[in-house]
């Protein structure tokens, strides 16, 4: 069966929502440092009379009214077994271009590279990769996304400094099954004996 590619950043969400494994690899060209590991990244879905949707925007200067809703992130690293550290935790709202919603600006309460308040530009292509430009003062980032099935998707990233590349990164991203769901496939196993 065919995946249905989110053109939307709100379907993007959506799609996204839940806990997701992660397997990264990053190359850094300026240094021997080794971030690649594994993590957990927590997604849920914001609407738009959330009032973290209102925080933002008038953090950028932006109307409200213009938001589409939005998305909480949190990242852990997947061998912690205490809850998520709100350290490593974002806000981003959709603030779309137009009515087809396939580009837009993501309003950030933080950013990923720099921990400021920060704004990024997205698109879709026609192929369903999403593609988020990002200035930092003192970088640039650009990630690019996409579904290869409905729970699995690849991500890859690039950090630009003012002297050029600093770092890339792989990430392979496989959704977990909560403990609900494995317990009705378990029952479901059950039955067929």
């Amino acid at each position: 069966m065919p995946i249905i590619h989110p053109m939307t950043m709100s379907d993007f969400f959506r799609k996204s929502e839940g806990v997701w494994f992660i397997q990264r690899t990053v190359h850094h060209f300026d240094t021997a440092a080794d971030e690649s590991g594994e993590s957990n990244l927590y997604v849920g879905v914001i609407s738009k009379d959330d009032p973290r949707v209102k925080i933002v925007c008038e953090q950028h200067l932006i109307d409200p009214a213009r938001a589409m809703g939005g998305a909480s992130f949190m990242w852990q690293a997947n061998t912690d077994v205490q809850e998520p550290n709100p350290e490593y935790a974002a806000v981003l709202i959709d603030v779309p271009d137009d009515e087809t919603g396939q580009s837009g600006k993501l309003l950030r309460n933080q950013g990923y590279v720099e921990k400021i308040p920060v704004v990024s530009r997205y698109w879709f292509g026609k192929d369903g990769i999403l593609t988020i430009d990002t200035e930092y003062d003192n970088n640039q980032g650009q990630e690019r996304c996409w579904f290869m099935t409905d729970d699995f998707r690849v991500r890859v990233s690039t950090v630009r400094m003012m002297n050029g590349v600093y770092l890339m990164t792989y990430c392979s991203e496989r959704r977990c099954v909560s403990n609900e769901t494995l317990a009705q496939m378990v029952q479901h196993n059950l039955s067929r004996e």
